[in-house]
């Protein structure tokens, strides 16, 4: 049994790594098919296409997916397109949203020839297979796969793997026997993550491969990272301007809907939260939204109890909805010659496309806007420049700019950056998941982060746990 990494070794996109399972009949498993954004797009051989998939899919029996993420599964189309006609598996919940994710990625990647996207969607549903988790799945004779609620997003699963070579047809592997447990971590969910429950630890683990998004971070608590929102938005709305909030449509677009709605709940009755518009400008978005309202079942309790309550956390009445192209290019327009006190969320996240560019192009330039960061912005992203070049050093310093699409916009908008919003686990939650794990393994390889981040989760492993740990 080994792992081969295929991707999400150099930085945080990109994920995927192949399972391969010697004995009497090679085969193997991929873990995510994730696509490369930012600097991980940006190989160092120009003849090097980096959506290529570059490795054999035949021995592959099967495509496990933590969660609908597109660093997690973006290159689905061209593994299908390299010979993959395997099942595609899934939890039941990302079951339900991962056509969503691949018809937006055709959409703005490939072609919008309606005929072509539904084809290959066609091609993926017959593929794709939703199983519930908590559930040994067979994949082989030597393999069997669980998959456990990681909290990061809806439907988000770490999975846990139990490979035993010696296994045959007439005695197939068995979880509770001899073999080894390999658990891929994919995204785990920070702790107090609005709407999710947080993961808990597996009981075993061989051989951990843990995410390092945050290794060498702190998140702010809930309570602070709370207060932060509601004093920007305070501050920025006194300033009579806009405040833009580039989110992920799936995940946290939903967390910041979720904590809007208690702050207008709490504060309905002082300016500026009374009648302030939120505005979501994401018809994706949207649709993810509509679909976390489906699936109340896997909502936190607190979440629920708020239903009980009868509120609307996700559909409030101050929250409105931009859906065509048309209406977007009104919104835009409106505000940026108005200058009214709203709040916009847009994707993506690290605005690298998607409608919150022509947000930025029409209000970077306007000190009465505002930008709040609440996730990851990878390297080579827009959204990390602006994080690091839009906030001068010293009152006289000039102000930063930023490339969109192609052309240069100086950056005079208030930037800012909260990290309690985060989906991921920061360094403590991911200490805490290692430490759960009753059973400690004997390895544990970090992927899917930045090297500094990777080099400071490594050292507090290696302290506490004693722990052999490996950077790919």
């Amino acid at each position: 049994m080994r792992i081969v990494h295929r991707g999400g070794i150099e930085g945080v996109t990109g994920s995927c790594h192949e399972l391969m399972v010697e004995g009497d009949h090679p085969h193997s498993v991929l873990i995510d098919c994730g696509l490369f954004q930012g600097k991980d797009a940006k190989r160092t051989d120009p003849d090097i296409d980096p959506l290529a998939i570059e490795f054999d899919v035949h021995p592959i029996k099967g495509v496990l997916l933590t969660h609908v993420h597109i660093d997690h599964v973006g290159r689905l189309p061209y593994l299908l397109g390299a010979g993959y006609q395997g099942p595609i598996i899934a939890s039941k919940a990302s079951a339900k949203l991962l056509p969503m994710v691949l018809e937006d990625a055709l959409k703005v990647g490939f072609t919008r020839d309606r005929d072509v996207i539904e084809r290959f969607l066609s091609v993926i549903n017959d593929q794709l297979i939703g199983i519930e988790p908590g559930h040994w799945h067979p994949i082989s004779d030597q393999l069997t796969i669980r998959m456990q609620r990681a909290g990061h997003i809806l439907g988000s699963c770490y999975i846990e793997a139990h490979v035993d070579e010696q296994a045959t047809e007439t005695k197939p592997v068995d979880s509770s026997g001899p073999g080894d447990r390999i658990v891929f971590s994919g995204d785990l969910g920070a702790d107090d993550t609005p709407l999710l429950p947080e993961p808990s630890s597996p009981e075993r683990a061989d051989l951990l491969v843990l995410e390092s998004t945050y290794g060498d971070r702190l998140h702010q608590d809930r309570v602070n990272r709370q207060a932060h929102l509601k004093a920007i938005i305070e501050h920025a709305l006194d300033n009579h301007g806009t405040v833009l909030i580039p989110a992920f449509s799936i995940g946290r677009t939903q967390e910041l809907l979720y904590e809007l709605e208690d702050l207008i709940e709490r504060f309905g009755d002082q300016a500026p939260w009374h009648g302030l518009q939120i505005i979501l400008d994401s018809p994706l978005a949207a649709d993810y939204t509509r679909g976390y309202q489906q699936l109340q079942s896997l909502w936190d309790e607190e979440a629920r109890q708020r239903l009980e309550q009868g509120r609307h956390p996700l559909a409030f009445d101050q929250l409105m909805t931009v859906g065509s192209h048309k209406e977007h290019q009104r919104m835009v327009k409106f505000l940026k010659e108005t200058g009214q006190g709203a709040v916009v969320i847009a994707a993506s996240g690290m605005c690298a496309g998607g409608r919150i560019v022509n947000y930025l192009k029409a209000l970077l330039g306007d000190p009465r806007s505002d930008v709040i960061f609440v996730g990851y912005q990878a390297q080579g992203t827009p959204g990390r420049d602006i994080l690091e070049f839009g906030r001068p050093q010293h009152p006289d310093d000039p102000p930063g700019w930023v490339r969109l699409d192609g052309e240069k916009y100086t950056i005079e908008a208030a930037i800012h950056e909260i990290s309690g919003y985060s989906a991921h686990a920061d360094q403590k939650g991911l200490v805490a998941f290692v430490r759960g794990i009753e059973t400690l393994p004997s390895e544990i390889r970090l992927v899917h982060g930045d090297p500094e981040a990777k080099e400071a989760l490594k050292s507090v492993l290696e302290e506490e746990f004693n722990a052999h740990v490996v950077i790919p």
